[in-house]
């Protein structure tokens, strides 16, 4: 009996891992870049909300030199990232965690 409440915990943690954590860190922790200086160049270039995440969703949709926002020698080094394999759903559910990690509006003063 207690190794299935076991299973049944382990089960239930996975199937509620954070979308971004589990699909989004774990790729970028290997990146000498940290994460949070991609949302800043998205920011710079496309001001709001809607438009950094509209930009971000079609660019890991279909990853491009023109729609990137890094610079040539970071996409020389690194390449391009590949096509993301997350549903436009869950794609959409991490970039708006991505955006409430690390958005300024709010939090300065």
């Amino acid at each position: 009996m207690v190794k299935y409440i076991i299973l049944l915990i382990i089960c239930i943690n996975f199937l509620n891992a954070n979308i971004y954590e589990k699909n989004c860190i774990s790729c970028h922790k290997d990146i000498p870049v940290s994460i949070d200086k991609y949302f800043y160049r998205y920011l710079l270039k496309y001001s709001s909300e809607e438009d950094v995440k509209k930009a971000m969703f079609s660019y890991m949709k279909n990853p491009t030199k023109e729609t990137t926002v890094m610079p040539e020698a970071f996409i020389l080094r690194f390449k391009l990232k590949e096509p993301t394999r997350l549903s436009d759903k869950e794609l959409k559910k991490a970039i708006d965690i991505y955006w409430e990690k690390y958005k300024v509006f709010g939090k300065l003063k």
